[in-house]
């Protein structure tokens, strides 16, 4: 399996692991060119209408980042057509039939760009024109590939005039109509001829030589007959994994498995979860990394990542700790005894510490950071299926069920990249992100949830909080009431979405609670799979790298219905391109 995708710019470190590969496999292959174009390959994909035509990198990679192919196209935009500079593979790519589909995307792309015509270059398959005879099979095997697309090169002009007299190895000019079954005219084509030799060849060609070539262009263009293949016969449709999901589960969650009557946040949410996803076909797993602490402290106080730490070790095996004095005065006198001093950590009375909630957390928050990671390696979509959640933990509180704040953590990770926005659709307001971002301006908090004058955590999720100092105007609740249906919940979707788009982010993470459902036994509202459906499309439609980070929803029977509808919707959306 391996994606397809554009580089549009250079600034992820993948982009640039990306376009130093192909620079490389340019000099490997190309041998032709100068050392000053290979290196400008950066500047071109940032300045893409510096030389009149658009630049655009088109890179093929087995999902784990190793560039297997590549091709570069040009785009005049004024005249209307796109041209294909390259397309090659590095020598140890492996094979596995990548070129057609490579192929393919480039032929998408220009039809996209309302390109007329698909144009490249091809060198010749006459041995006589060949400076080593030897060559004209390989060339030959080129044009067999691209006849079964119906691109076949342009007879009847000077296009192959040398530039030197003697020089041999003169390239035809192959048109690919793109399925339109159109010939350009010659007046078209003299456009296009002239916009190649000038912009492209400009210093090699001098005026004399550019007129030369455009004036032997005349009415009817023929583009030479089929040698290969009898008729336009494409290869059979490779699928290729840029739409999938990059899943990361926390395998180990069920180590966390508080079974007192009525915690509802079980391990079997996870496996009702999956039973719906991987059937789809839609997902990629991989297993998650292990973090440094650094990572959570750098978004919660260390005085909670200690506290939780010692406090999990010292809970004895099977037992679990349950805070119920909660100081509202001196606060920096902590008690010595665990137990008492859980109350100064935490938000409620049933959020449990035991032996194996801070390993668990601390899995969640790896699983998290790898997903976002995958944004990082310009994956589009990716998501954490974790537990224990996290959206209710504050910079230094615990509470909620949540431990640590897994998606205000990957928000802040990714931040260096560039602005993030965090969307929270569960049922109960996300108030750890909001705590943790409301003095910041670069990371977006946006939450729907229902009022807390009836919905956990009641202090917090007020429409007047709208940050503080620099993160005034970036948080945005919108508290709904007890009673909501899907048409009502998507409005707010959409207001949400606005206000997202405002904020231009260059990753989205969405805070996916599946307890706005109809019967979950935390919520009121009574959303059901064609509202997840409705939701993940409205989302999906943004078109943003989007990490989706999994918090409440404790009604199993529906779980797994809700998680394909959602994810269904947002791959159809989102469409794996950005």
């Amino acid at each position: 399996m391996f994606r397809i995708r554009q580089i549009a710019d250079t600034s992820l470190p993948s982009d640039q692991r990306d376009v130093a590969r192909v620079q490389q496999i340019l000099r490997e292959r190309f041998s032709g060119l100068s050392a000053e174009e290979i290196d400008a390959l950066p500047d071109r994909l940032r300045d893409p209408l510096r030389h009149r035509l658009r630049a655009m990198l088109l890179v093929a990679d087995d999902l784990r980042g190793h560039l297997k192919s590549f091709a570069l196209l040009s785009h005049a935009p004024d005249v209307g057509f796109a041209l294909l500079d390259f397309i090659a593979s590095g020598k140890d790519s492996g094979g596995g039939g990548g070129g057609g589909a490579l192929y393919e995307r480039v032929r998408e792309t220009a039809l996209g760009l309302g390109a007329t015509g698909l144009y490249f270059e091809c060198l010749p398959d006459e041995p006589e024109a060949c400076s080593d005879p030897a060559y004209a099979a390989e060339n030959a095997s080129r044009l067999r590939f691209y006849e079964r697309f119906g691109a076949r090169p342009i007879v009847g002009t000077a296009y192959e005039t040398p530039l030197n007299e003697g020089d041999l190895d003169m390239p035809h000019l192959v048109y690919d109509d793109l399925g339109r079954g159109e010939i350009p005219s010659a007046a078209e084509l003299r456009e296009v001829v002239r916009a190649i030799l000038e912009r492209k060849y400009g210093e090699l060609c001098s005026p004399e030589y550019v007129a030369l070539v455009v004036d032997s262009i005349q009415d009817p263009i023929q583009v030479r007959p089929a040698r290969y293949v009898k008729r336009a016969n494409p290869l059979p449709h490779i699928r290729t994994g840029e739409n999938l999901v990059a899943l990361v589960v926390n395998r180990k969650h069920d180590i966390h498995h508080i079974r007192e009557r009525g915690y509802v946040e079980a391990p079997a949410r996870v496996r009702a979860i999956l039973d719906g996803l991987l059937p789809t076909g839609l997902f990629w797993e991989q297993e998650p990394k292990a973090f440094p602490v650094s990572h959570i402290d750098a978004v919660h106080d260390p005085a909670l990542t200690r506290f939780l730490k010692a406090a999990c070790a010292a809970t004895p095996e099977g037992k679990s700790t349950y805070p119920y004095v909660f100081p509202l005065r001196n606060r920096a006198r902590l008690p010595k005894d665990l137990t008492y001093a859980a109350g100064y950590y935490c938000l409620d009375s049933f959020t449990p510490l035991n032996r194996n909630a801070f390993p668990a957390a601390r899995r969640a928050v790896d699983c998290a950071l790898t997903a976002a990671g995958f944004l990082l390696e310009s994956h589009s979509l990716s998501y954490a299926l974790v537990r224990p959640p996290g959206h209710h933990a504050e910079r230094s509180l615990f509470g909620g069920f949540c431990y640590f704040n897994n998606a205000a953590i990957a928000a802040h990770y990714l931040s260096e990249w560039g602005k993030v926005a965090i969307l929270d659709v569960d049922y109960h307001h996300g108030n750890g992100q909001q705590d943790i971002f409301y003095s910041r301006d670069d990371v977006l908090t946006v939450s729907i949830h229902g009022h807390p004058s009836f919905a956990y955590p009641f202090f917090s999720g007020f429409d007047e909080e709208i940050g503080e100092g620099p993160g005034e105007g970036y948080n945005l609740n919108l508290p709904l009431p007890e009673t909501v249906d899907g048409a009502k919940h998507l409005r707010a979707v959409g207001r949400a979405l606005e206000r997202i788009s405002q904020h231009e982010p260059r990753f989205l993470i969405v805070c996916l609670g599946y307890d706005t459902a109809r019967q979950d036994p935390t919520g009121t509202w009574t959303l059901g799979p064609k509202d997840f459906e409705h939701m993940g499309q409205t989302i999906g439609a943004l078109r943003l790298p989007t990490l989706v980070v999994q918090e409440g929803g404790y009604r199993t029977r529906s779980l797994g219905s809700l998680a394909r509808s959602f994810f269904e919707g947002l791959v159809d959306a989102h469409g794996g391109v950005y």
